[in-house]
């Protein structure tokens, strides 16, 4: 009974009972539309580019840091590589060497936001969120210097695809993000290099203690994250057929809801892959079965704050309940003695 009591109360199955209620919830409210194979699909080809960026935030939170520029990271790179794939086909070169150019540009200049964040938190120990707040404003000042404002365009009709095509009428964003959720699981769940992350979000001065090389490790997680922000961003331009500063913005602070709503712990040392992406599918689904109702969708970023706001708050409650219970236990055991 215990076991199957404790099965009930684990994070990613009360997320999925969740995602139940929200599914029937919606398709109520929707007069069945949200069930609709055009509904399902159009959220198919949105929800990728959130999930990624999502696990991007969720594993620097895991180490106790935040990252305020996954979404001017997702967007620089695009903007960089999107110049280089307009210029390429301006020029009559092949589509495909356009393309591939463009999208290795696109990981480069991702891999430098991350070596640039991750080189001042990890090797000259300023706090993540004061480093990433300042190069969300820095890469947000190199695309808008870019682009001047505007979107780039021009592109091969060949790179829509990776955006906009279906194989067996499952969106290709789809396939992307389910690689990505299954490569960052096996990192944190299969290897000692995640073991590490979570032993740095727990406590970072036993982990230094410990031997572990906590600043090679945080150096080389935050070039996976700018990774990850990257491929949003070749998501993103292709879905857009375009590249601006502006794509994606709304997703930093989704992101970092999706994370805890997951369950992963705001203060680190905590987080599961599957629960982010249960979150994902949860607010994706509020997001989109309430524009299917027809709703205004500032009442729905107000609604997206709320959850916030909620998760926050109730995750902090259960921090601090647990954190009653393990001193009351430890108070008891040394009376005992």
């Amino acid at each position: 009974m215990k076991s199957v009591r404790s099965v009930l109360l684990r994070t990613e199955s009360l997320l999925a009972m969740l995602l139940i209620v929200v599914i029937v919830l919606m398709a109520s409210l929707s007069g069945g539309k949200f069930l609709g194979p055009r509904s399902l699909q159009s959220m198919g080809f949105q929800l990728p580019e959130f999930g990624i960026l999502a696990l991007a935030q969720m594993i620097i939170i895991i180490t106790g840091g935040i990252n305020l520029s996954i979404t001017y990271s997702a967007t620089l790179s695009a903007v960089i590589g999107s110049v280089v794939i307009a210029g390429l086909n301006a020029a009559h070169q092949s589509p495909a060497l356009a393309i591939l150019a463009g999208i290795v540009v696109m990981f480069v200049v991702g891999a430098a936001c991350g070596a640039f964040n991750g080189s001042i938190v990890a090797y000259v120990g300023v706090s993540p969120i004061l480093v990433t707040l300042g190069s969300m404003t820095l890469f947000e000042g190199i695309s808008l210097q870019i682009t001047r404002g505007g979107a780039v365009t021009g592109f091969p009709v060949a790179f829509l695809w990776i955006g906009n095509g279906t194989i067996l009428n499952i969106p290709v964003p789809l396939f992307l993000f389910v690689i990505v959720a299954a490569v960052t699981y096996f990192v944190l769940e299969r290897t000692s290099y995640g073991m590490r992350l979570y032993m740095i979000g727990a406590n970072p001065t036993a982990t230094v203690y410990s031997g572990v090389n906590v600043k090679r490790i945080l150096f080389l997680l935050y070039i996976y994250s700018a990774l990850l922000c990257a491929l949003a961003g070749v998501i993103m331009t292709s879905r857009y057929n375009s590249a601006k500063e502006s794509y994606g913005s709304s997703y930093l602070l989704q992101s970092v809801a999706a994370s805890v709503l997951g369950g992963t712990d705001i203060v680190g040392g905590a987080g599961k892959v599957l629960g982010t992406v249960l979150a994902v599918l949860i607010l994706q689904g509020v997001s989109s079965g309430l524009d299917i109702v027809g709703l205004n969708r500032f009442i729905t970023n107000v609604i997206m704050g709320g959850i916030l706001i909620a998760v926050l708050s109730v995750n902090y409650l259960n921090t601090s309940a647990g954190s009653k219970t393990r001193l009351r236990r430890r108070q008891t055991s040394e009376v005992l003695r």
